[in-house]
């Protein structure tokens, strides 16, 4: 039986970090379900390891089990959140766990799904398995904090990337790229990590931006392209446009032709109508929550200057990355500088420097 001073040990942390580790490894890739890791231990040794499945099912639970080639009786299972206990697609882990008698259970935190919150460890104990709970809580907390966003606000976790010159200019022109190799791999590691990517058709337009991921393997977790253009103008020669189907774009819009709506819808893009506000701008908020019912839990913006000065004051952010190359660019061409740094400092301020040890481009994260 648990108590709220639970008492573990250092291999117990041990294999809680690595359980950690493995939810992390799969975190944005596990759909509309939290990325979960799974450790089973018999006789101090691991015996089986699980991560959520990349759609969000199989759970990890039931992955560790699967993957075991002992028998489980005895065993002990660390686990980096609260195993289910309802029925949905797949049966309660609590259910696995209990078939294949597993002794003691030790879960980090409790879910804050209110059909699994405290209920798994009322179940868990009635078959008098051993549970525990409370272990790497802090560092396993903030892990879970856009999982924890996503329930409670019913809108994705909103992460935020603009790359500028030593002279604060986002574009001048006949310069294409502003950071380095080692930037642009970040990037394309935050593409990685969320499962959909937002931006204007100004941008789309003027940059034909691929918007995919270009690590090598990963190219498959490319994320979901949305587009804001308010009266389709998004040019059908663009790279966006051409790649195209019903399952990787979409495209918000306040108006547009038949025969261009047509053009689009032909090609697959999946086309929502929404109201402007002030005949302008598009409802953020209202965005939001839309793409979030459509299974959008991890959400990047690659916008310009104007879009992300939109997010920063509504504070709609919850991070942001400043890429800060030490080159100037040139203001004798066209040029934009940015001017949203007064609302990034005082809107978040939580600031730390990423260090990657090997470009020279400063990298700013920006949190709330």
């Amino acid at each position: 039986m648990s108590t709220k001073k639970d008492k573990f040990t250092k291999k117990d942390i041990k294999y809680m970090s690595l359980a950690l580790n493995l939810a992390r490894a799969r975190h944005g890739l596990t759909g509309e379900n939290p990325s979960v890791g799974c450790v089973i231990v018999k006789n101090d040794e691991i015996i089986s390891i699980g991560q959520t499945g990349y759609t969000g099912r199989p759970h990890a639970e039931h992955n560790a089990i699967r993957n075991s080639c002992e028998k489980l009786k005895g065993s002990k299972m660390y686990i980096s959140l609260e195993p289910c206990n309802h029925y949905g697609k797949t049966p309660p882990c609590t259910t696995a766990i209990i078939k294949n008698k597993i002794s003691e259970v030790i879960y980090s935190i409790e879910d804050i799904d209110k059909k699994v919150k405290r209920k798994s460890f009322k179940i868990l104990n009635t078959k008098n398995i051993n549970v525990k709970k409370g272990l790497l809580k802090k560092e396993i907390n903030n892990f879970y904090n856009p999982y924890f966003f996503n329930r409670i606000n019913k809108r994705p976790y909103v992460t935020g990337k603009i790359a500028i010159s030593k002279n604060n200019l986002i574009y001048s022109k006949g310069k294409k790229k502003i950071t380095d190799i080692h930037s642009d791999k970040l990037t394309h590691f935050l593409r990685y990590k969320n499962d959909s990517l937002l931006i204007s058709y100004k941008t789309l337009n003027k940059d034909n931006p691929r918007l995919n991921c270009r690590l090598k393997g990963l190219n498959k977790f490319s994320p979901k392209r949305i587009i804001l253009d308010n009266y389709l103008k998004t040019k059908t020669t663009s790279y966006i446009f051409k790649t195209s189907n019903k399952n990787n774009t979409i495209i918000f819009y306040k108006n547009a032709d038949k025969k261009r709506i047509l053009l689009f819808k032909k090609k697959g893009i999946q086309l929502i109508k929404s109201n402007l506000i002030d005949n302008k701008n598009f409802d953020l908020k209202l965005i939001l929550k839309k793409i979030f019912t459509l299974g959008c839990r991890n959400l990047l913006i690659e916008g310009g200057n104007e879009l992300s000065k939109s997010f920063l004051k509504k504070k709609l952010f919850n991070e942001f990355y400043l890429f800060k190359s030490p080159k100037r660019l040139s203001k004798l061409v066209d040029h934009k500088e940015i001017n949203f740094f007064k609302d990034l400092t005082q809107n978040y301020k939580s600031k730390s420097k990423i260090n990657t040890k090997l470009g020279k481009d400063s990298i700013t994260l920006y949190k709330n």
